[in-house]
């Protein structure tokens, strides 16, 4: 078995370079403090990618429309991948409907696949173990400080079922991926709530009954 384990794939799978389905592109743009604005066009940094998905906050920071009109071709699209290139490579987000439009920073890769159809299984494969570990061991520079490139992501063997199959395996991870944010929801605001009653009952202002 080879080192990624994948020179046993199931019949009618074949095994394909990333930059052979996908168009690959370098990091967008380091935006100096001086340039960030309150509200403007979100530029998503590796810190915003979360459990596969893009962590819209408070925090993230934003880009004067003026300026971004100058950056277009580091906007995203519905069902662009996004990939840290640095510190640790290798996490992902998949860019939701209304996310279309925004920036990504120079700390990113975007991947964009030639056929949209495949996007979310793509995505099951670019955030498994397997991968972030194939890219590590590829990984340029010292410990905290290192980085992948665009070549390394293209040459990144990924094995493709059918497309129907493909279809499948996207959608029944995608449904996981949603039931553990539901849950991540559910403990942030309890967590919430109890800050709040602990606040409550610590000051006095809300009587336990005894």
């Amino acid at each position: 078995m080879s080192e990624d384990g994948l020179d046993d794939l199931p019949q009618g799978w074949r095994l394909a370079p990333l930059g052979e389905i996908c168009d690959i592109q370098a990091g967008g743009p380091a935006v100096r403090r001086n340039e960030q604005v309150r509200a403007g066009v979100p530029l998503v940094r590796p810190a915003d990618l979360h459990h596969q998905r893009i962590l819209a906050r408070s925090a993230m920071v934003h880009v004067d429309p003026e300026t971004a009109r100058g950056l277009r071709k580091y906007r995203i699209a519905t069902d662009d991948i996004l990939v840290t290139r640095t510190g640790t490579v290798g996490r992902v987000a998949l860019v939701a409907t209304d996310e279309s439009g925004w920036l990504y920073n120079t700390h990113l890769l975007r991947v964009r696949a030639h056929d949209p159809a495949q996007a979310p299984y793509l995505l099951a494969c670019l955030s498994h173990r397997r991968v972030a570990d194939w890219l590590e061991r590829r990984a340029a520079g010292t410990t905290g400080m290192r980085s992948i490139t665009v070549r390394t992501l293209q040459d990144l063997p990924v094995p493709l079922p059918p497309l129907d199959r493909q279809r499948e395996i996207g959608a029944a991870l995608k449904a996981v991926d949603e039931k553990i944010r539901a849950h991540e929801e559910i403990v942030r605001v309890t967590t919430e709530l109890r800050e709040t009653l602990a606040e409550l009952l610590m000051t006095g202002r809300l009587p336990t009954g005894s």
